[in-house]
């Protein structure tokens, strides 16, 4: 019943003149005002701004010519090794003697360059075949470093050519001496193998680490070379480390992308 006459109290009364009108509050408006400037700011970001983004890998300093495996052609005992690890050698240069039954063998070189690893020892005893050396190719003493990045074959795409680098190297101390600069060179057109990064650097323990996430792209990084540092590349540091690199050491990679605005991230 109470509803009923609270009903037919507004029929009589449908039009409430007298009573004042309620606009909004203060608060109210600040906040709509403030709603509409951030949209209005973000969507004008979104159509003009610029955001960059790094694609972090992992890789090695090398003079991109690769490696090869030198192997044994005869079975043996070791009865000398004519070479140590940094040593530059010379094509078909003597590395290691083997006295077999027949005589002493030598095993030779391939190819002039620096071996990174040497495996025989003096009284070790070899097979036919098995692993004797790792030399790294090098055709001139001052041929420059480089690195070789190992990015993961679906990123490999958003690679360009001429994108800047900053290299950490294993071997130098970050917080002190900075990152080694760099820019893309090339980057692969096919993944790569265990079996092809471990032909090209000579390591098949560094075919396995570069390979353990899937077939990787190789990216091939050119130094920024510097005549005011001891290292003679660019560095983020004024000076750098001050001793020379070595090929065949470890680095991680940071690629700086191309920028790109964030409304093209919407964009089909």
């Amino acid at each position: 019943m109470q509803f009923r006459q609270q009903a037919l109290s507004k029929l009589q009364s449908p039009e409430q003149i007298d009573l004042p009108v309620r606009f909004a509050r203060p608060q109210g408006v600040l906040v709509l005002t403030v709603t509409v400037v951030v949209m209005i700011a973000a969507s004008v970001w979104a159509l003009t701004g610029k955001v960059s983004s790094t694609l972090d890998a992992s890789g090695i300093l090398t003079h991109a010519q690769g490696s090869y495996v030198l192997q044994s052609p005869v079975a043996g005992q070791v009865t000398e090794v004519l070479a140590k690890e940094g040593d530059r050698v010379r094509a078909d240069a003597p590395l290691v003697k083997v006295r077999t039954a027949q005589g002493s063998a030598v095993v030779r070189t391939i190819a002039a360059g620096r071996v990174t690893a040497l495996v025989a020892t003096i009284g070790s005893v070899v097979t036919t075949g098995a692993d004797v050396a790792a030399v790294e190719r090098i055709d001139q003493a001052d041929d420059p470093l480089m690195a070789v990045l190992y990015v993961p074959a679906q990123n490999g795409s958003t690679v360009p050519v001429g994108a800047k680098v900053d290299l950490s190297v294993q071997s130098v101390a970050t917080q002190q001496y900075g990152v080694l600069r760099g820019s893309v060179k090339a980057v692969g057109r096919t993944a790569q193998t265990r079996q092809r990064i471990t032909a090209f650097l000579g390591s098949s323990q560094l075919g396995e680490q570069f390979s353990q996430k899937g077939q990787p792209v190789s990216v091939l990084v050119e130094l920024e070379r510097s005549t005011r540092t001891e290292s003679g590349y660019a560095w983020s540091s004024s000076e750098g480390p001050p001793y020379a690199l070595e090929s065949m050491t470890l680095t991680g990679g940071a690629v700086h992308l191309a920028e790109q605005r964030p409304i093209d991230w919407l964009l089909p």
